[in-house]
């Protein structure tokens, strides 16, 4: 038996997943959430000072956090962001020398396979005919079952990217437009979304005011409800959102983008239901490892 601890670097948040293995199946013992907008001025191509520094703290606070559960090792990993950045050396050495930690940077595919390898876990569903949706802060990735195991593609939208770009319907759908088409060649019948804009729809849509992994994970979204959301979003204020019940302070600015992100993409592909995953990336980082030491 052994305690690892998962650390997921976004765009908009970075995340932690402790867990128990032991025979080869994961028993959850914590997770965590701290928004620090890593991605701040993603169009510049470089991650911000400021935006660095925060991330820094957050992973110190996880690292307090995994060692008062005693785990047995930390794995780190990093995407879009940090994957983009100009200056992605400066930052690895930075959390290295000031944090102690080693951060693998995901490939697209490497962060695609995770995040559906996270699902297929999570959720008693035919992955064979299903789509994974995964909006980020910076990217949005579509991956499916393909022959040799899954595929994907990635487009450069994203929450944040969108939102900071100004990017308005016409253009964000005209970027997901080639992707879409190609899927729609496939019939794939079902929708599965993972990531925060996804979870933070499926809270909205149930009024939590307390954010429960159990209410979330399998909870199905209609296109219709997605579109009303967007549109009740959208006639708010950020000042407005943050009094949301279920929408986090720390996607109050970008969720909209995100929403429009989901809507285009259930449109686009003329599905009617997306169901919400709680398990994805951190889940898919410590399958991984389950398999590479054989417990």
């Amino acid at each position: 038996m052994e305690k690892v601890a998962a650390i997921d670097i976004g765009t908009n948040t970075v995340r932690l997943l402790v867990a128990k293995i032991d025979n080869g199946r994961l028993q959850v013992l914590e997770t965590g959430l701290v928004a620090t907008r890593l991605g701040e001025g993603i169009g510049t191509g470089v991650l911000l000072s400021g935006a660095i520094e925060r991330t820094i703290e957050a992973l110190r606070y996880f690292l307090t956090v995994a060692g008062r559960r005693r785990v047995d090792r930390v794995i780190a990993v990093a995407t879009s962001a940090v994957r983009d950045a100009a200056n992605r050396e400066e930052f690895l050495h930075r959390v290295k020398r000031e944090v102690g930690l080693t951060v693998r940077v995901l490939s697209g595919v490497e962060e695609a396979c995770l995040s559906y390898r996270g699902v297929m876990a999570g959720l008693l569903v035919d992955m064979s005919s299903a789509v994974v949706l995964d909006v980020g802060g910076g990217s949005t990735e579509l991956i499916w079952a393909a022959d040799g195991g899954p595929d994907y593609r990635s487009i450069n939208v994203g929450a944040v990217r969108v939102t900071e770009g100004k990017y308005g319907r016409p253009e964000v759908a005209a970027i997901l437009e080639p992707v879409l088409a190609e899927m729609r060649r496939f019939s794939l019948p079902s929708l599965i979304g993972v990531g925060g804009t996804v979870t933070t729809l499926a809270a909205v849509a149930q009024g939590l005011t307390v954010y429960s992994p159990q209410k979330i994970h399998g909870y199905c979204l209609s296109s219709e409800w997605v579109s009303f959301i967007l549109c009740q979003l959208e006639s708010l204020s950020p000042a407005e959102r943050r009094l949301v019940p279920g929408l986090p302070q720390a996607w109050a600015d970008i969720i909209v983008a995100g929403t429009l992100i989901v809507e285009l993409v259930m449109k686009g592909l003329g599905q009617e239901l997306l169901t919400a995953s709680e398990t994805g990336i951190l889940h898919g980082i410590l399958l991984e490892e389950v398999e590479r030491k054989k417990y």
